[in-house]
């Protein structure tokens, strides 16, 4: 089928968004590809459709488990086979996923990054006929990205195994240096060809036409129908409730912890708003029901941390937002994003005081535990699990942080920190909690079972109970199963069941997981001796320096006030333009103060590509209709650090 028609067959789609169908047809032209799409954009439609028109199985690298497990089940609907490996997997789990990727006609496989990098992922992948190689949240490879992942960096590698099939990097977010670095860490053959949506500025040096290498398309981070807003406020609970009275409809409202999470549902309840709260602290069951019941419109507000939102498809979401400050831009960017992704005209509000400024800042000082504490951190985490040095290469294990923490009198906000600085130095992943069902597999043949049974009778039931409910595909494929469902038809109790499961996975007879609800932490090297652990102290120095940037710019966004949030935010990721948005707080504010909406930005960039100006030969090359008002935008560029003035007055860019 043609590109059109699979998406018609499949999604019952009748046209593709835009650069949709230009990015299908780079990829199914073989060109190595990096897509920026913003947020609700349709991303995974890029490559699952060319995936399907090409002929082999389509390598998936995701992140995160809840995205890859929601993609998985979403193209199982639709009757595309598709499985995923992630942490938390039994060996014999992968293996017969593995096998099915070889032998069993699966069209997508998902994997985290690190499993590239373990022996039987590789000596499978051998054996498997590749057609297209998807990386998404590709930022995740930068380390000038905001949420950087080491084995990312093993993609590269991965890629010596499959020379000759194309690549798609897929992400919403990503500045010109972060866009570069994707694509030489992904060895990409050839700086990209640019090729923009028509409202976006490119410079010059990035539009070099090439018909051979890869391509980049990118569509404007603009969003016409999105209002951004931000308020200074001393009680953001009123503020807030202000807000969601005045703008009627669904709305997410993100915080930064979950003990705030419960405290500001609590407090729209009272003030007779539905909502509830969500965090990934919540048992699987309780997080379904709540999420669940938000995108059926059963509760309009959702209170949530950043644990809430991937993959979850609303469309009609009136307003996001954030009563805490973000810790970048590009965070802010993608959560925000979430609101009006049916083009209706949605909220993206952000509320601050001088505290959270503060705080912001404080919090990246405590972001970089000294090395010291990070080998004490990890020497307990070895001790949590009992490893020997040299163990537990790629192993995973169940990791509950409160318990950790209590076992050894750590506080929270160094293990926190210590966990996420071991995960950027690439010893170790915590996955996010996530479910994973009851699975089961039996592990001997018919006759075999059969002469199993007459031994042991007391077992006879499960057996027969298993098989009634589940069929005779239990042989061959891992099965979802339900104790309690089990244990109904049993007539007894769950707890005998889950006994006789055991029993039986220890006698060989099945291959019996028993499901999950929590975090999982890998060890993606074999264990160290902590005085030994290589910690390259100059990188997390760089790392620093990276994220005070990163609050920077977000405390920049949140306390200007005269030029347009849209500007703001498109300039962070490197798109100039001189259009203003006309519906964000400042350029309504300027619009009832008759302020002229004209900004000279680009003129003013254009101009000091070269050289210094004064202020006088600046105003005589650019001729503003407003001398005034343009002396007063080059005073705030200034500023806000856009522009930079020397001591003899002569106006430039900073470098």
């Amino acid at each position: 089928m043609t590109p059109q028609q699979l998406l018609k067959h499949y999604w019952n789609y009748d046209k593709f968004r835009p650069l949709q169908e230009d990015i299908i047809l780079a990829v199914l032209n073989k060109h190595d590809t990096l897509a920026l799409l913003p947020t609700g954009g349709g991303k995974s439609i890029c490559f699952q459709v060319p995936a399907l028109a090409l002929d082999g199985i389509c390598i998936v690298v995701s992140p995160l488990i809840a995205l890859m497990k929601d993609q998985v089940e979403q193209l199982k609907k639709r009757g595309i086979a598709a499985d995923a490996v992630f942490s938390g997997m039994t060996n014999r789990e992968i293996d017969r996923v593995l096998d099915n990727a070889v032998y069993g006609g699966l069209k997508f496989l998902y994997v985290s990054p690190e499993r590239l990098q373990t022996e039987i992922f590789m000596v499978r992948a051998k054996k498997m006929k590749i057609a297209l190689l998807a990386i998404d949240e590709a930022h995740c490879i930068s380390q000038w990205g905001y949420d950087f992942r080491p084995p990312y960096l093993e993609i590269t590698a991965f890629r010596e195994l499959i020379p000759d099939v194309p690549c798609i990097a897929l992400t919403a977010t990503a500045t010109k240096e972060v866009k570069l670095d994707i694509q030489d860490k992904l060895g990409f053959n050839k700086v990209a060809n640019i090729i923009a949506n028509p409202n976006t500025k490119i410079n010059k040096e990035d539009k070099k036409e090439s018909k051979q290498g890869s391509r980049f398309f990118q569509q404007s981070f603009a969003r016409k129908n999105l209002s951004y807003s931000v308020f200074m406020t001393e009680n953001k609970e009123s503020k807030l409730l202000d807000i969601l009275q005045k703008v009627a409809g669904s709305a997410v409202v993100y915080v930064q912890s979950r003990r705030k999470a419960a405290i500001f549902a609590d407090f729209l309840k009272r003030n007779g708003i539905s909502a509830d709260f969500y965090h990934a602290g919540l048992p699987h069951a309780e997080r379904s029901r709540r999420q669940d019941a938000w995108i059926k419109s059963q509760i309009r507000v959702i209170v949530a941390t950043n644990a809430f939102g991937m993959g979850i498809d609303k469309a009609d979401v009136r307003s996001v937002i954030h009563v805490d400050l973000p810790n970048s831009l590009e965070a802010y960017y993608q959560e925000a994003g979430r609101g009006g992704r049916d083009e209706k005209k949605a909220y993206a509000v952000l509320l601050y005081n001088q505290n959270d400024v503060n705080d912001l800042k404080k919090k990246v000082e405590n972001s970089y535990p000294s090395p010291e504490t990070l080998r004490k951190v990890y020497q307990q985490l070895a001790n949590y699990y009992n490893l020997a040095v040299g163990s537990s290469a790629f192993a995973s294990y169940d990791f509950e942080v409160l318990d950790f923490q209590k076992n050894f009198q750590l506080d929270a906000i160094t293990t926190y920190y210590s966990i996420k600085q071991l995960e950027q130095e690439g010893f170790i992943q915590v996955s996010e909690a996530f479910y994973y069902p009851s699975k089961l597999l039996f592990t001997i043949k018919n006759t075999e079972l059969y002469a199993f049974q007459i031994a042991n009778s007391n077992l006879d039931s499960i057996i027969k109970t298993i098989l009634r409910m589940y069929g005779g595909d239990i042989f061959n494929n891992f099965t979802n199963i339900n104790e309690q469902q089990i244990a109904k038809q049993m007539h007894t109790d769950t707890k005998t069941v889950l006994q006789q499961l055991q029993f039986l996975h220890q006698s060989n007879v099945i291959s019996y997981s028993p499901q999950k609800d929590k975090s999982q932490l890998t060890f993606t090297t074999p264990r160290f001796k902590a005085d030994e652990l290589p910690i390259d102290i100059a990188t997390l120095e760089k790392f620093k320096q990276r994220d005070i940037e990163k609050m920077q710019a977000v405390v920049h966004y949140t306390q200007h006030k005269q030029r347009c949030r849209t500007q703001l935010l498109l300039e962070y990721f490197d798109e100039i333009t001189d259009n203003t948005c006309g519906i964000c707080d400042v350029c309504l504010q300027n619009k009832k103060n008759g302020v002229s909406q004209i900004s000279y930005i680009t003129m003013v960039k254009t101009v000091l590509q070269d050289k210094n100006l004064s202020l006088k030969d600046l105003i005589a090359t650019i001729k503003p209709t407003n001398t005034q008002e343009f002396i007063t935008e080059i005073q705030e560029l200034i500023a806000s650090k856009e522009l930079k003035q020397g001591e003899n007055g002569e106006i430039g860019l900073l470098k």
